[in-house]
């Protein structure tokens, strides 16, 4: 008895000591890098790595779509010594299952042939014009004395959208104070649509008479449209769509996204920059100019930044012609570039460094942090500066991101997201159908 629990005690040692040397063994951690699932372009190579001193199959549930090594049999037999290639053949989605010595099962992953994408970066200094969809209310004021204000009567929130009022559709504040007057003159209630959220409700408005100012008022402060610069980061030259900013445009009182009922992206023109620092990361001034050249449409304002129509690629950029995207997976850690503009409307690169890849399965701005290298770059602007939200990142050739945000106690570093995400809000992309909502086709 006494010798089987000494057996039992040093062959369990040895089990434990196995496992911790091959958990940091390279193999362990490459086979535990594997994806569940595998994404690739018509036409480029994929290299899987591995290094284990065995032999294994490769079987291909549809050999149509991907050739392992540019073998035509399947399975194929290979040595997991050297490097596997996948190649496309044609778009779709396959399986592919890796057994050690041709019998266990060692790894299943789905491999996804999407067509090549190419988009132009873009990198120019942008104004931006948004409408709202509705008129936007941003805060409650007395009218005279009176408590509750009427809108505070009718049940009017901050974050509300007046939508329509007395049966005619509201876009602006110049159309809610005539109707207002109106009412008021008639001694009546205004009947108001309202949208909160995704719901819809009518109330009764009944205007007060402010007697200081002679007019009849609601309590309601209401926006209509917001203005600002921003970064182009793309045109997509196919379709003739852009995405810009890289971030959602909110209200700059309520804090929630602006819900788009229009606008446009015109020309600017950077003036000055305002040097970021600790605890303050400066920002671009720039101004609007041949505003009646309009560049695009605005239809859409999202997490990842605002999309819309765009009938020709943006003079002034460092491209003319359209280059591939690359992946969320393709991104590596690593000397990379932005474009951007820092005086006029010059389009300039820039060196940075991608220091930390965020692995995603669902749509997130934060998907990668950068630090700028560039020494041009940090004595002119210190870092990141408010306004260049959107600037491209491109990696290898490849634009594989934008730049979304800037961290306040070190403007040198900050986020970028990655270009599948603006690319599929932009229209680009398309689900796969996918319960994780995290992978993509392209259009």
């Amino acid at each position: 008895m006494g010798h089987r629990k000494i057996y039992k005690k040093w062959a369990g040692m040895l089990l434990v000591l196995l496992l911790i040397l091959g958990g940091v063994s390279t193999p362990f951690r490459q086979y535990m890098a594997l994806p569940a699932e595998m994404r690739l372009f018509t036409g480029s190579p994929k290299q899987l790595h591995l290094t284990l001193p065995a032999s294994a199959t490769v079987s291909i549930a549809n050999p149509d779509v991907v050739a392992i090594n540019g073998a035509r049999q399947n399975p194929v037999r290979v040595s997991l010594n050297q490097p596997l290639t996948l190649m496309s053949k044609q778009l779709g989605q396959t399986q592919l299952t890796l057994r050690l010595f041709g019998k266990v099962p060692l790894k299943r992953m789905m491999v996804r042939v999407l067509p090549e994408t190419r988009v132009i970066p873009g990198g120019q200094s942008i104004g931006v014009k948004l409408a709202s969809d509705g008129v936007l209310v941003v805060g409650h004021h007395l009218v005279g004395s009176t408590r509750p204000s009427p809108g505070e009567k009718a049940d009017i929130r901050v974050g509300d959208y007046i939508v329509e009022m007395d049966g005619q559709p509201v876009n602006e504040v110049n159309q809610v104070a005539r109707i207002v007057k109106k009412a008021g003159d008639e001694k009546r209630s205004v009947q108001t649509v309202i949208r909160r959220g995704h719901q819809r409700k009518t109330v009764p408005l009944q205007p007060e008479l402010d007697q200081k100012e002679n007019t009849f008022r609601i309590g309601l402060y209401v926006r209509d449209s917001a203005a600002g610069v921003g970064t182009l980061t793309f045109f997509d030259p196919r379709k003739g769509v852009y995405g810009a900013l890289g971030h959602v445009i909110t209200d700059m009182d309520t804090r929630q996204p602006i819900q788009v009922g229009g606008g446009k992206v015109v020309h600017s023109n950077v003036t000055s920059i305002e040097k970021g620092q600790t605890g303050d990361p400066g920002e671009k001034r720039a101004i609007f100019f041949r505003e009646n050249q309009v560049l695009g449409s605005i239809t859409g304002n999202t997490q990842f930044g605002i999309f819309g129509k765009m009938p020709q690629n943006p003079t002034k950029g460092l491209y003319e012609q359209a280059i591939p995207v690359g992946l969320s997976e393709e991104v590596k850690e690593g000397p990379a570039e932005i474009l951007t503009v820092v005086e006029g409307e010059k389009v300039e690169r820039y060196r940075i460094e991608i220091v930390h890849q965020i692995h995603q399965k669902y749509p997130a701005t934060k998907g990668m942090i950068i630090k700028v290298t560039d020494p041009r770059l940090l004595k002119k602007t210190g870092g990141i500066v408010q306004g260049m939200s959107g600037s491209p990142i491109i990696q290898q050739g490849k634009l594989v991101g934008a730049v979304t945000h800037v961290f306040v106690n070190d403007p040198t570093s900050g986020y970028g997201t990655y270009i599948e995400w603006m690319l599929k809000d932009a229209g680009v992309l398309e689900k796969t159908g996918l319960q994780d909502g995290a992978r993509f086709f392209y259009k």
